[in-house]
């Protein structure tokens, strides 16, 4: 297997296990603790829970970003990035960067204890916020990939 094939395909699986995290936390995980949490107990709760796929979404995102960069140098498509019809790379680099800012520098600096004071004096508020954040990632993420799998194959 040379290292194109290998890349593009352990860029695949990261983005799978990536983007399927966030489609899983958003869809299954958020809505199964508004209802069966106490609205003061819920953001602690999820953030719990989703600290054992902080470390996933982590390692994938540094996959995904390592393997993209090395796709991207190989077939030499810095000159996609200068026309429209490639909109998609654009956006895989955008949710790419969102997601490696949030994961690395905001969670862990300062948005982490942001939520947990803003949990104590309005856990409703905070946990609703949580939620309309993860579904208009979810969202921009799911668009980028469409674009992306239809983009890379003449769409």
């Amino acid at each position: 297997m040379d290292d194109i094939v290998a890349a593009r395909a352990l860029h695949v699986v990261g983005v799978v296990l990536w983007i399927g995290g966030v489609a899983f936390v958003t869809t299954v995980l958020l809505p199964a603790v508004r209802e069966t949490r106490d609205p003061a107990e819920r953001a602690a709760f999820f953030e719990k829970v989703e600290k054992r796929f902080a470390v996933q979404a982590r390692i994938t995102t540094l996959l995904v970003g390592a393997t993209g960069l090395h796709l991207l140098v190989r077939w030499d498509l810095w000159h996609r990035f200068a026309d429209p019809v490639f909109w998609w790379m654009h956006g895989m680099v955008a949710i790419w960067a969102i997601f490696t800012f949030v994961l690395f520098a905001a969670e862990p600096l300062f948005l982490r204890r942001w939520f947990e004071a803003r949990a104590k004096e309005r856990p409703e508020r905070i946990f609703a916020l949580i939620e309309r954040f993860h579904w208009v990632l979810l969202t921009a993420s799911l668009l980028v990939v469409l674009g992306a799998v239809a983009g890379s194959h003449g769409g």
